[in-house]
């Protein structure tokens, strides 16, 4: 990776977790853990046994509010595990695409991080591909054209062609 700053952890780096902070590793050891069939398994035991205690405590309101209060306590702080993952597992996808962009040579780098547009300049591009998805389908396949940059010019050549060769 010669052409990154020093900062850019390098893979070795990455699997060690010296780039990671406390709350990225604990995040995603959580994360971890609560999607396995064992946490699932724990969580359903400890409603079974506490909707089981109920006689014993004849369903009163400090019962009810015990199961209230630990799922709240849990939800509210697993909210913020979940998003913490959901942003990094986010930026390591756009992260991913931005290289593929970058990769090829005929894909528009207008793209790379398009993820920081506004609603309304992705809802301009959105329309953009539409329209391009149906002058590709209008005349003959989506593979005809390659980037944002380039697909009207194509399509323009494309159809002067045909004009010559009618």
């Amino acid at each position: 990776m010669k052409n990154l700053p020093d900062d850019v952890p390098t893979a070795e780096t990455v699997r060690r977790g010296k780039r990671h902070s406390w709350f990225d590793r604990a995040a995603g050891a959580v994360t971890h853990a609560v999607g396995t069939p064992l946490a699932f398994g724990i969580a359903l035991v400890s409603i079974l046994l506490w909707a089981l205690s109920g006689p014993l405590f004849g369903f009163s309101e400090t019962w009810q509010l015990v199961v209230n209060t630990a799922t709240t306590i849990v939800t509210f702080l697993m909210v913020f595990v979940i998003q913490q993952s959901q942003n990094k597992d986010s930026l390591a996808l756009h992260l991913k695409l931005n290289e593929l962009l970058a990769s090829q040579r005929h894909a528009s780098n207008r793209l790379i991080a398009i993820e920081d547009l506004d609603e309304h300049e992705l809802a301009t591009l959105r329309r953009f591909y539409c329209r391009l998805a149906e002058l590709a389908q209008k005349h003959g396949g989506v593979h005809e054209t390659h980037s944002v940059d380039e697909a009207l010019q194509s399509h323009e050549e494309k159809s002067r062609s045909r004009e010559r060769s009618s």
